[in-house]
C-alpha cells in the first residue's frame, strides 16, 4: 500500500497520511479546516514490516483502508515537564 503523506501548516507536529497524492476530498470539511494547508512531506509503501516512528504501521494502512486517510497527532507532552516553567 501506498502512503502519501503531509504536514499541517496550522498544527505543529500533525500529519495527514492519504492513499492518493493531493486527494483531500476524504477528509472531513471540519477537519480540514482544523489542519489548515497541507504540505506534502514524503510518499511511502507501507508493507506489513514497515515500521513507523510514532505511529502503529497496522493502524495506519488499516484507517487509508477503510477511510483514505490517517491522522497523526502531536506526542501527548512529557509528563515530568511543567506547564508552568
Amino acid at each position: 500500500m501506498r502512503a502519501f503523506v503531509y504536514k499541517s501548516l496550522r498544527k505543529a507536529d500533525t500529519y495527514v497520511y492519504l492513499t492518493t497524492r493531493d486527494d483531500f476530498t476524504r477528509l472531513p470539511e471540519p477537519l480540514r479546516t482544523q489542519l489548515g494547508d497541507l504540505s506534502f512531506v514524503l510518499e511511502l509503501a507501507l508493507t506489513p514490516d514497515r515500521r513507523l516512528a510514532r505511529e502503529d504501521a497496522e493502524v495506519v494502512r488499516g484507517n487509508l483502508a477503510t477511510r483514505g486517510f490517517h491522522i497523526q497527532f502531536p506526542p501527548p507532552p512529557d509528563s515530568g515537564e511543567r506547564a508552568d516553567a
